[in-house]
Parts: C-alpha cells; sequence; structure tokens
C-alpha cells in the first residue's frame, strides 16, 4: 500500500477561518432559514467565541415555546438549515 499521510494543521489560522465572516454569514443564514420554518416567535441569537462562531434559533415568545412543547416545531425545522 502507500504511504500514510499525515497532516498537520495551523490552529490559530483554522481559529480564525472558524470565526471569519463569511463562516458567520454562513450559520447566520442558516439559523435564520431555521427560525423561518419554525414559525413566528423563533430568533437568531449570534455570538463569536474564543474557538468559533455560533449560531442558535431560540423560543422567543410564550407561543414559539409552546408550538416546540406541543408539536416540535423547531426541532421539525432543522432541515431548512440544510
Amino acid at each position: 500500500m502507500g504511504k500514510d499521510v499525515r497532516v498537520k494543521l495551523n490552529s490559530g489560522s483554522v481559529r480564525a477561518l472558524l470565526k471569519s465572516e463569511p463562516v458567520q454569514r454562513d450559520l447566520r443564514n442558516r439559523a435564520q432559514r431555521i427560525a423561518a420554518s419554525a414559525g413566528p416567535g423563533m430568533e437568531v441569537e449570534e455570538s463569536v467565541g474564543a474557538t468559533r462562531a455560533r449560531a442558535a434559533v431560540v423560543t422567543a415568545t410564550f407561543e414559539a415555546k409552546a408550538a416546540e412543547a406541543r408539536s416540535g416545531a423547531l426541532t421539525s425545522a432543522l432541515g431548512a438549515g440544510r
């Protein structure tokens, strides 16, 4: 067989990539599609941590919390983020 390939990542560069504006934009767009698909009362929260950007969809109203509890509206909408 062939030789094993070894890859050594530059952790600083990977960290910079995971926090970059294009990655933030992609996460934001995916979260917005999920929130829109889940229905009213869902909001997108974004943050940039020490190692990566994050986006989350949260239930922001009582009605949204009830929809998630009753029918799994947010859980069912995850496919919209693809």
